[in-house]
């Protein structure tokens, strides 16, 4: 099937490197709206989006994510963040007990920021630029969120890197489509032969890979990162910033 939206998707790339040409005004606010009109669950609309131009911001961002130069270098950085504090502020308005400690509450903003996120994502690629999600934002939320004066109510999910490429990295091969794609009940049975597999795949794209690379396989670079510590002082944080999931 020939669909120019179907190979955009599949040719994602994460983009480290950018040329020093800026992205206009014009083109992000358009990238921005295409990210606002993704789906938003009970109309929320609770993702908020923070532009940081200002160097030094860039600079103390780059190391709380971990010194990830990037995070400096790109024509563009957008925090993207979720957001219940505007619905907070709209119970208070019209005299109603704002509820947004509750998980539910928490996961409905966090998705909405996710969705957004990839909307803007696509709708950049397919005007010729590229991106890479910046996570590590995570590492040090607190700093992140005083930095951008973030309010109780909200935090940081990650960070975006926005420019036009300057290098062209090789795709990074996904999991079979059986692996993620149960049919009425989920049935692993069939998986361990076809991670296997893919776990091959993925040790010749890090070994050919352009710059060289581990040569690792998927399920351990999984299986390391799930036996590890992840960031244990989210749970703190975020009580702090108001979400207490109850």
């Amino acid at each position: 099937m020939n669909n120019s939206t179907l190979d955009l998707l599949r040719s994602h790339r994460s983009i480290r490197k950018f040329k020093d040409q800026p992205v206009g005004d014009v083109l992000l606010e358009q990238i921005l709206q295409a990210g606002q009109s993704a789906a938003t669950s009970s109309f929320l609309q609770g993702a908020t989006v923070i532009r940081v131009r200002n160097p030094d911001s860039r600079q103390k961002l780059a190391v709380f994510a971990g010194n990830q130069p990037y995070v400096a270098s790109a024509p563009e950085f957008l925090v993207f963040c979720a957001d219940l504090r505007r619905a907070g502020n709209c119970c208070e308005r019209h005299g109603k007990t704002f509820s947004g400690e509750y998980t539910e509450h928490f996961i409905i903003a966090t998705v909405d920021a996710a969705l957004m996120a990839q909307n803007t994502v696509v709708a950049a690629e397919s005007a010729g630029l590229g991106i890479c999600y910046i996570g590590g934002l995570r590492n040090n939320p607190r700093e992140v969120s005083d930095l951008l004066q973030l309010p109780v109510g909200v935090y940081p999910v990650f960070g975006l890197c926005l420019g036009y490429p300057d290098q062209d990295p090789e795709v990074k091969p996904r999991l079979p489509l059986s692996v993620i794609v149960k049919n009425e009940v989920y049935d692993d049975r069939g998986d361990v032969a076809v991670i296997d597999a893919y776990d091959e795949q993925v040790r010749e794209y890090y070994r050919t890979r352009t710059g060289g690379g581990h040569g690792i396989s998927w399920s351990e670079q999984v299986a390391t990162l799930l036996s590890e510590k992840a960031r244990p002082h989210m749970r703190g944080f975020l009580a702090e910033q108001g979400f207490e999931f109850k």
